[in-house]
């Protein structure tokens, strides 16, 4: 093994998240931070592979992914909502988009007080192209698995989901 090699792999190891956690933790913690590690390393490999096959981040795919989804516009609040960030970066995002053409705004016709966002064609065309690639990006990053473990794994995440958002419901209700 190179020395480089070596150093490589010493990072990946101490980035790794799930290092922090030893057998004597329980078991839920291990697997919190298995979770977290893996959602990290395909993060990290979607966001490496954007920005080299078309010099963009996630969060700009993201804002583009949300407004395929709506051909009739989003206002920017529910932009926001929707990809959980603040309205501020919403905007600095839509903003460079808006000057490269691939988005625009227009006045609400419910609310004049209030702007959609829509794709335009060219950034329509330019998400499809980007869309493809990332889901071929995703079925990749689960090739280790099968069929059947990745629907076993759907149906495990589901169910924690669950769990998950009925514990805050409930704290939030006391």
């Amino acid at each position: 093994m190179t020395r480089n090699s070596s150093r490589d792999t010493a990072a990946r190891a101490a980035a790794d998240l799930e290092m922090r956690a030893g057998p004597a933790d329980h078991a839920a913690l291990r697997l919190w931070l298995r979770l977290l590690a893996t959602t990290n390393l395909i993060e990290k490999r979607i966001r490496r592979k954007l920005e080299d096959q078309f010099e963009t981040t996630l969060p700009r795919f993201d804002l583009m992914a949300q407004l395929e989804r709506a051909p009739e516009g989003l206002k920017m609040g529910e932009l926001s909502r929707r990809m959980m960030v603040s309205g501020g970066n919403v905007t600095g995002i839509a903003d460079l988009l808006e000057k490269e053409g691939l988005i625009r705004r227009i006045a609400d016709p419910r609310d004049g007080r209030a702007a959609l966002v829509r794709l335009t064609e060219p950034g329509r065309r330019e998400f499809r192209r980007m869309a493809e690639l990332h889901e071929r990006w995703i079925v990749e990053s689960f090739a280790g698995l099968t069929g059947a473990e990745v629907a076993r794994l759907g149906t495990l995440l589901a169910k924690l989901k669950a769990a998950a958002r009925a514990l805050d419901e409930r704290e939030v209700e006391s």
